[in-house]
């Protein structure tokens, strides 16, 4: 029992801080966290350990936990490894992608763009699930963690980083997704491969600049 509420308050204080609702600097404190769920500090103790070995927090002793900040070197390292995965990943789905798939990942699309303006945060998520459904197509289970891994951190900065945010409202970036679709639809995998590429390049250089 104590696993299983160990398991759902991870998710929870996870997507706090990657949506930035507790932000860096914030600092955590076991019983007020236990009180504030209504359980033991047992499983509050375990989630936080958990959070802690992902690198989201840090702990401070005879105080509790801190929000670790996210750097540029953070987004940095993610976006490299990003950028050493999903060309690849591109490239495999357009050689074996489903009629499904393509209606799906054309969703995503619609929904990035009828958002991208109104609503950036809104707008990032949708590009997000187009990106975690291209892995999930990849059928790598590993891939696939250590892709959403690099999905949500980057996320993150989009909440921590508020200057990250005005690029989900260009149309540079609907346009390059559309060039990874139309790549994939149409069954290229050379061309899926470098559209991603170039995509991961413009993100990185949107958000690091010549970092």
């Amino acid at each position: 029992m104590a696993s299983s509420l160990s398991e759902q308050l991870t998710i929870t204080l996870r997507e706090r801080i990657n949506r930035g609702e507790l932000a860096p600097g914030t600092l955590i404190i076991e019983p007020a966290l236990a009180q504030e769920f209504d359980v033991s500090k047992t499983p509050v103790r375990e989630s936080l350990r958990q959070l802690t070995s992902e690198g989201l927090l840090q702990i401070l002793p005879k105080k509790g936990y801190l929000v670790c900040a996210i750097s540029l070197n953070d987004v940095y390292e993610v976006l490299e490894l990003r950028s050493l995965l999903e060309p690849h990943v591109a490239g495999q789905v357009a050689s074996m992608h489903s009629a499904a798939l393509v209606v799906s990942l054309a969703g995503h699309l619609e929904a990035q763009e009828k958002l991208s303006v109104s609503d950036p945060i809104a707008s990032m998520h949708a590009a997000q699930r187009f990106h975690s459904e291209l892995a999930a197509a990849s059928r790598n289970s590993r891939l696939v963690a250590s892709l959403e891994n690099c999905f949500a951190q980057t996320a993150r900065a989009h909440y921590v980083l508020p200057s990250m945010q005005p690029y989900m409202s260009q149309s540079d970036e609907l346009a390059e997704h559309r060039a990874i679709f139309n790549a994939i639809q149409n069954s290229d995998p050379a061309a899926a491969t470098e559209a991603m590429a170039l995509h991961l390049e413009s993100i990185r250089t949107a958000m690091l600049g010549q970092h």
